[in-house]
Protein backbone atom coordinates (compact mmCIF):
# COMPACT_ATOMS: atom_id res chain seq x y z
CA UNK A 1 0.00 0.00 0.00
CA UNK A 2 1.26 3.54 -0.42
CA UNK A 3 2.48 4.83 2.59
CA UNK A 4 0.80 8.17 2.34
CA UNK A 5 -2.31 6.87 2.28
CA UNK A 6 -3.74 6.63 6.32
CA UNK A 7 -6.27 4.09 7.66
CA UNK A 8 -9.93 6.26 8.10
CA UNK A 9 -12.13 3.57 9.29
CA UNK A 10 -12.67 3.40 13.02
CA UNK A 11 -11.61 6.72 14.55
CA UNK A 12 -13.32 9.36 16.76
CA UNK A 13 -14.24 11.79 15.12
CA UNK A 14 -14.86 9.64 11.89
CA UNK A 15 -12.44 10.71 8.72
CA UNK A 16 -13.91 13.92 7.30
CA UNK A 17 -14.80 13.85 3.43
CA UNK A 18 -11.02 15.79 2.66
CA UNK A 19 -9.51 13.04 4.20
CA UNK A 20 -11.12 10.45 2.05
CA UNK A 21 -10.55 12.09 -0.86
CA UNK A 22 -6.72 12.60 -0.27
CA UNK A 23 -6.17 8.70 0.34
CA UNK A 24 -8.54 8.87 -3.02
CA UNK A 25 -6.18 10.94 -4.49
CA UNK A 26 -2.78 9.59 -3.42
CA UNK A 27 -4.78 5.89 -4.57
CA UNK A 28 -5.05 7.18 -8.16
CA UNK A 29 -1.63 8.53 -8.13
CA UNK A 30 -0.18 5.60 -7.09
CA UNK A 31 -1.97 3.64 -9.44
CA UNK A 32 -1.68 6.06 -12.89
CA UNK A 33 1.86 6.97 -11.92
CA UNK A 34 1.21 9.73 -12.72
CA UNK A 35 1.82 13.30 -9.78
CA UNK A 36 -0.54 15.47 -11.95
CA UNK A 37 -1.70 13.73 -15.42
CA UNK A 38 -1.11 15.21 -18.67
CA UNK A 39 -3.85 17.63 -20.05
CA UNK A 40 -4.90 14.17 -22.23
CA UNK A 41 -5.02 12.37 -18.69
CA UNK A 42 -6.58 15.25 -16.84
CA UNK A 43 -10.40 13.94 -17.38
CA UNK A 44 -9.65 9.99 -16.72
CA UNK A 45 -7.58 11.12 -13.68
CA UNK A 46 -10.69 13.59 -12.12
CA UNK A 47 -13.17 11.03 -12.82
CA UNK A 48 -11.19 8.02 -11.27
CA UNK A 49 -10.74 10.22 -8.01
CA UNK A 50 -14.19 11.04 -7.76
CA UNK A 51 -15.14 7.34 -8.08
CA UNK A 52 -12.54 5.82 -6.00
CA UNK A 53 -13.63 8.72 -3.24
CA UNK A 54 -17.15 7.00 -3.65
CA UNK A 55 -16.29 3.28 -3.39
CA UNK A 56 -14.34 4.73 -0.29
CA UNK A 57 -17.35 6.52 1.34
CA UNK A 58 -19.37 3.43 0.62
CA UNK A 59 -16.94 1.36 1.78
CA UNK A 60 -16.39 3.35 4.89
CA UNK A 61 -19.71 3.56 5.88
CA UNK A 62 -20.78 -0.16 5.50
CA UNK A 63 -17.85 -1.34 7.79
CA UNK A 64 -18.79 -2.15 11.18
CA UNK A 65 -16.57 -3.03 14.33
CA UNK A 66 -17.00 -4.27 18.09
CA UNK A 67 -13.41 -2.39 18.61
CA UNK A 68 -13.40 0.80 20.12
CA UNK A 69 -12.76 3.97 18.35
CA UNK A 70 -9.08 5.07 17.86
CA UNK A 71 -8.08 8.41 18.82
CA UNK A 72 -6.15 10.19 16.40
CA UNK A 73 -4.07 11.85 18.86
CA UNK A 74 -2.71 8.56 20.18
CA UNK A 75 -2.22 7.42 16.64
CA UNK A 76 0.30 10.18 15.84
CA UNK A 77 2.17 9.78 19.23
CA UNK A 78 2.44 6.32 18.12
CA UNK A 79 3.65 6.88 14.49
CA UNK A 80 5.89 9.55 16.09
CA UNK A 81 7.33 7.09 18.31
CA UNK A 82 8.09 4.55 15.51
CA UNK A 83 9.26 6.95 13.30
CA UNK A 84 11.96 7.36 16.29
CA UNK A 85 13.01 4.37 16.85
CA UNK A 86 13.76 3.41 12.93
CA UNK A 87 15.02 6.62 12.12
CA UNK A 88 16.71 7.57 15.88
CA UNK A 89 16.41 11.34 17.28
CA UNK A 90 16.30 13.77 14.92
CA UNK A 91 16.17 18.02 15.35
CA UNK A 92 13.21 19.57 14.42
CA UNK A 93 12.84 19.89 10.59
CA UNK A 94 15.64 17.16 9.55
CA UNK A 95 14.69 13.74 8.07
CA UNK A 96 11.48 12.35 7.12
CA UNK A 97 8.33 13.90 8.53
CA UNK A 98 5.57 11.85 9.81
Amino acid sequence: MCRNIKTLFNFDPPATDEEIQAASLQFVRKLSGFNSPSKANEEAFRLAVKEVTAAAEKLLGSLVTQAPARNRQIEIERARARSIKRFGVREKGEGPSI
